[in-house]
């Protein structure tokens, strides 16, 4: 339903939120960022299970092998053997995976978690959540944790790249293109662009359309059907004025996913067709 293209393989956890409001109106569903061990079995204890997007090494079979985003349903814990039960739709039902390993593949996507729960819930919801219940404090906690793995290891480029997400949050795109310039060049796992955008939305936002260009063309040429990528290739060739490379390049995240309505609406905004 969200991505018709089979080769094109991340669904962003907006789009899962965005499924879950418009084809299941019974639920609601939202995410966190910068989540805990702790909080994860806080919902999973009041009977809510949890999905969290984290690292995941593939089978040399699978695609090439190495490191890819994976998403993952926590249903249940155990403290005594300090593990999580998982349901894994690469490696099966009822996996267990402990804590540590959990969280140091999760550090990769900002510990990210999205829930789900009846609408008449939102109370109790929003007592689990505590204060991460407001977006902004959500948000700056995560931030501060970023900074803090930082202070405990410089050359955490995954550290990095959180602290630049977070700051786009708050629109501080300098210090985000900073962050996300030093993320990159410590490193990334190849595929890792595929799956966060926030070099390309603070790039754009700093003027830096070459290097916004740059980075997609080196995502596309590694994974070609990635319609984000086609997106803000798109915006910064239309602001460097190349306005028919721009409309090739919404035309074809649009035709990769045809229900992508940012693509729709930069064809609209630039005036051209379908």
């Amino acid at each position: 339903m969200l991505k018709p293209d089979r080769g094109d393989k991340n669904v962003n956890i907006e789009e899962l939120v965005y499924y879950v409001r418009t084809r299941a109106g019974w639920l609601q569903a939202d995410f966190r960022v910068g989540g805990s061990l702790d909080v994860l079995k806080d919902f999973l204890a009041a009977g809510y299970p949890v999905i969290v997007e984290k690292g995941f090494e593939l089978d040399p079979t699978d695609g090439g092998g190495g490191w890819a985003g994976h998403y993952l349903l926590l249903t249940g814990y155990d403290d005594a053997r300090g593990v999580f039960l998982t349901q894994d739709s690469n490696k099966g039902p009822d996996r267990e995976v402990p804590y540590a390993e959990l969280d140091d593949g999760w550090q990769a996507f900002n510990r990210v978690f999205l829930y789900l729960y009846d609408p008449a819930d939102q109370a109790r919801i929003d007592s689990l959540l505590g204060e991460d219940a407001d977006l902004d404090r959500n948000r700056q906690r995560a931030l501060d944790t970023a900074q803090s793995e930082l202070d405990a290891d410089p050359e955490d480029a995954y550290a990095w790249f959180n602290l630049g997400t977070n700051l786009v949050y708050f629109e501080r795109y300098g210090e985000a293109a900073q962050a996300f310039d030093t993320a990159l060049d410590l490193g990334l796992p190849w595929r890792y662009t595929r799956y966060q955008f926030g070099p390309y939305i603070a790039y754009f936002n700093q003027g830096r359309f070459q290097d916004l260009i740059d980075l997609a063309d080196y995502t596309l040429f590694r994974t070609e059907k990635a319609e984000e990528s086609y997106l803000w290739r798109g915006w910064a060739r239309y602001r460097l004025g190349e306005l028919y490379p721009a409309i090739e390049d919404f035309r074809e995240a649009l035709r990769l996913n045809p229900y992508y309505l940012d693509a729709q609406y930069a064809l609209d905004f630039v005036g051209a067709s379908r």
